[in-house]
């Protein structure tokens, strides 16, 4: 009976296959303990049942192309067969999962009967797993060897090596949160940041959010204003705020850039605690606020302006017309807020303290205003406590699909279901919890395929203590991989926010950033735990292998600083992917990349004409002599920021790409054959 506990409390899930395919045992231990043992051992005994097309063909067949073939899960409900397992064959038990994420379990005597038959079935479990050969218990999938033949063919790796311009570079920018003796929630939560190019020169220039002053929560001064910089082409910005417009309202916490209009200029979307700013780039060098007129200003009617966190651009109804997503945090009032404090010393409350808010999804009319959808799209009948967004279609249906990591409470995963509406499947597909039935203090998102295989991943940064998640898309759900990914010790020891998924040394795997930085503004005092943390690198290897080389990143990226958000983009065109790090109290870090290994590249610059202009959602697939990648076009990645909208791919040796496929949202599909590596690249969308 020991050992039936133990396996049970171990959560003992993992998909063990052998070489040739002929043994599979899924789930079966977990499966076994969702059934037999007491609901109150926490979220992994979450009982549920998903029940798959078994014959169905690969979301990315052998010769890479996109179709919807992901299955549909049901949830079992006692009224029919569930699937067959060695361990419960036979038994059935009606279950129900509400959508509170609340498990009720009933009629328990039916599943395990007497002692004997309880032995037996485990019996049969421990007997599968013994004739598996050795060799099976490693983590493989049938696809492994095409992830393995993808690796571009690139030398022993070099060191991923990172320079911090700021000094030179003319940007004096510094993020000012206006801290208070009684600390504030906001004030711990700023930084969002952009990079966008602004005024069509093809250079990115950079965008800072910034607080105010409290308890006014207005930019009172103009050390709290907003900043953009404009990008010179030699290394060095020029401070446009002023002549731009762009000053900013309220306390702002974070920013997402896209062309909501469709006339070839990018476009500012600001959020904040008590006002959020629409900005339109009249194309001229400045910007215009017009969220009233747009209809835009985060009021959710009956609660009025909730704190918003972050936002983001995607077109959810594929009309070719950019929507909006607005990240709402906690329910949250500076003057009448609980105050926290440990051991005696005032600090930041843990967000138990107050309740979530609903998100707002703006529909896009096509004609400067938007039409709040957050009810009929039932977006807005999930509250949580959002702090990162990502966008990505995990299931290749054609519609694009919303990661929500949300802090210490469950996270979203919204399927688009085509129709104008959302539902949250993220416990069914298994990234609501970690794999050990937890919820972490959830921060920056992001929604890429990390293996090639055409299926995009999940990934968020989270607290000290708590593991940064990592979720490999299967084609039937998700999996936690964590564990087995190199990241699990390093990420235990930090605290992160930014984060992103970029080709930092361009051989064609897509690494991970993760920008560190405390809760805490005192956590040294009271938790006798670093305040200033340094930023977190980490390589990919390939099959969910990742290596920390943040040690050899630079000097300047082990600089610890009270990191916050984070934004990516090539600065310099030169084919090597950089790093824009905002710092509470403190000037930014921006990060050129400095890595030299020979690699080559190409950026795509996407021009819709039937779709959204800058793209956002279109798939690209690019096969090479060694194999094959897949990226999509988004500028909603990490915490509070918005990246660059054009498409990177490193390509190792390869300087010819054999063929590219563009998959655009509307159902356009491109092929171009024979690209040439190493350059930007335009693409317009055929008519």
């Amino acid at each position: 009976m020991l050992f039936i506990f133990l396996l049970c409390r171990a959560g003992l899930h993992t998909e063990r296959q052998s070489i040739d395919g002929r043994f599979k045992i899924r789930r079966i231990v977990n499966d076994f303990c969702f059934r037999a043992t007491p609901i109150s051992t926490g979220a992994a005994q979450l009982a549920w049942i998903a029940q798959s097309k078994r014959n169905r063909a690969r979301t990315a067949s052998i010769n890479g192309s996109w179709q919807p073939s992901r299955h549909k899960f049901s949830l079992y409900t006692g009224n029919g067969p569930a699937p067959v397992n060695p361990l419960y064959a036979g038994l059935r038990g009606p279950f129900r999962i509400g959508a509170d994420h609340q498990t009720t379990l009933r009629h328990r005597s039916q599943f395990v009967k007497t002692r004997r038959e309880f032995l037996a079935r485990v019996s049969m479990a421990a007997a599968a797993f013994r004739v598996m050969p050795q060799r099976a218990w490693a983590w493989s999938s049938p696809d492994s060897a095409l992830r393995t033949a993808a690796v571009p063919g690139a030398s022993p790796p070099a060191a991923i090596v990172f320079e911090d311009v700021i000094g030179a570079s003319g940007i004096g920018f510094q993020l000012k949160n206006s801290i208070s003796p009684q600390r504030y929630s906001i004030e711990t939560m700023l930084g969002g940041v952009a990079v966008f190019d602004y005024n069509n020169d093809g250079l990115l220039d950079v965008f800072f959010t910034n607080g105010a002053t409290i308890p006014s929560l207005e930019k009172t001064d103009s050390s709290y204003w907003n900043r953009l910089y404009r990008n010179n082409g030699d290394g060095t910005f020029t401070d446009v705020t002023e002549k731009a417009g762009v000053q900013g309202v309220g306390y702002s916490m974070g920013v997402a850039a896209g062309d909501y209009d469709n006339d070839g200029f990018v476009d500012l979307y600001v959020a904040g605690v008590n006002r959020n700013q629409l900005l339109h780039n009249n194309g001229d060098g400045t910007f215009t606020d017009v969220t009233a007129s747009a209809g835009v200003g985060g009021v959710v009617p009956g609660r009025g302006k909730p704190w918003s966190v972050t936002a983001g651009w995607f077109d959810y109804n594929n009309d070719g017309k950019l929507d909006l997503l607005v990240m709402n945090y906690l329910d949250y009032n500076i003057h009448d807020c609980k105050l926290c404090s440990i051991g005696g010393v005032r600090t930041y409350c843990a967000p138990g303290n107050f309740n979530g808010t609903p998100n707002i999804l703006y529909r896009n009319n096509g004609d400067g205003t938007f039409t709040d959808v957050s009810d009929s799209s039932r977006v807005g009948h999930y509250v949580g406590k959002g702090m990162g967004i990502a966008f990505a279609d995990y299931d290749n249906d054609g519609f694009t699909d919303v990661f929500i990591s949300n802090d210490t409470f469950p996270n979203f995963l919204l399927h688009n279901n085509g129709d104008g509406t959302f539902k949250d499947v993220a416990l069914e597909e298994g990234v609501a919890y970690t794999s050990d039935g937890s919820v972490v203090a959830g921060m920056g998102a992001e929604f890429r395929d990390l293996n090639n295989d055409g299926l995009p991943d999940i990934f968020h940064t989270a607290m000290y203590g708590n593991t940064f998640p990592l979720y490999k898309n299967t084609g039937d759900q998700f999996e936690d991989v964590t564990g087995i990914s190199g990241i699990t010790a390093f990420s235990r020891r930090m605290t992160a926010w930014g984060t992103g998924a970029f080709d930092f040394d361009n051989d064609g795997y897509k690494d991970l950033f993760a920008a560190g930085g405390a809760i805490l503004d005192n956590e040294l005092e009271v938790l006798h735990r670093p305040t200033r943390q340094p930023n977190g690198l980490f390589r990919n290897n390939g099959n969910f292998a990742f290596t920390d080389v943040s040690s050899t990143a630079g000097a300047a990226f082990l600089d610890p600083r009270a990191h916050r958000g984070a934004a990516f983009g090539d600065f310099n065109n030169d084919g090597r992917i950089g790093v824009l790090v905002s710092t509470v109290n403190d000037k930014p870090q921006l990060f050129f990349n400095r890595t030299n290994n020979g690699n080559h590249w190409i950026t795509i610059r996407l021009v819709g004409t039937k779709d959204n202009r800058d793209g956002l959602g279109v798939k690209i697939k690019i096969t090479v002599a060694q194999g094959v990648q897949y990226n999509h076009a988004t500028t909603a990645v990490g915490y509070s920021s918005s990246s660059d909208k054009r498409v990177h791919f490193g390509l190792g040796k390869a300087d010819v790409i054999d063929k590219m496929e563009l998959f655009w949202p509307t159902g356009v599909k491109q092929v171009l054959t024979h690209v040439k590596a190493d350059q930007v690249l335009t693409i317009v969308e055929d008519q």
